[in-house]
C-alpha cells in the first residue's frame, strides 16, 4: 500500500491540493483530533460536506474521511511524542482499521506542516512496519 502524509499549516489550499494531485492521492484521512477548530475556515470540518475541508477536497475529487481517533490526545503534554507512541504500539493494530476499504492512495493529513514534528509521523511508521510504502509530501 502507498501511504502519503501532509500537513496543511502555512499552505494555501490551491497548494495543498496541487501536492495531493501530483502525487495521485485519492482519499485523504484526516488524523486531526479536533477538525472541527482550524484555524483557516477552509481547513474546518464543517456540519455539511458543502463547506470547508470537505468542500475543497470535493471540488478536487479527493475523497475525504475524519479519524479523530488517529488524533493526539497528548499533544498538551510536554513528552506528547513518548505518550502517543506508545498509545499507537498499544492500540495501532484496532486504530488502523478504519483506513481499510478507503480508495488509496491514502495521504493522512495534519494541521502540523512539518511531519517531524507531527504525530502522524508515528502513524505512518506504524504502517510503514505492517508493510506501506510511506512518502511525506513536505
Amino acid at each position: 500500500m502507498k501511504l502519503f502524509t501532509i500537513g496543511y499549516g502555512g499552505r494555501m489550499p490551491d497548494d495543498l491540493i496541487t501536492r495531493l494531485t501530483a502525487a495521485g492521492v485519492r482519499t485523504v484521512a484526516d488524523v486531526r483530533l479536533r477538525p472541527d477548530r482550524a484555524s483557516m475556515g477552509v481547513y474546518v470540518k464543517a456540519k455539511t460536506p458543502d463547506k470547508g475541508i470537505e468542500r475543497l477536497f470535493t471540488a478536487a475529487g479527493i475523497g475525504y474521511r475524519s479519524l479523530p481517533e488517529l488524533g493526539n490526545v497528548f499533544l498538551e503534554y510536554e513528552d506528547w511524542r513518548e505518550r502517543y507512541a506508545a498509545f499507537v504500539q498499544c492500540a495501532g493494530h484496532l486504530l488502523v482499521t478504519r483506513l481499510d476499504g478507503l480508495e488509496p492512495p491514502l495521504c493522512l493529513l495534519c494541521a502540523e506542516r512539518r511531519v517531524a514534528e507531527c504525530h502522524r509521523l508515528m502513524v505512518a511508521e506504524f504502517l510503514a512496519a505492517r508493510g506501506a510504502e510511506v512518502e511525506h509530501l513536505e
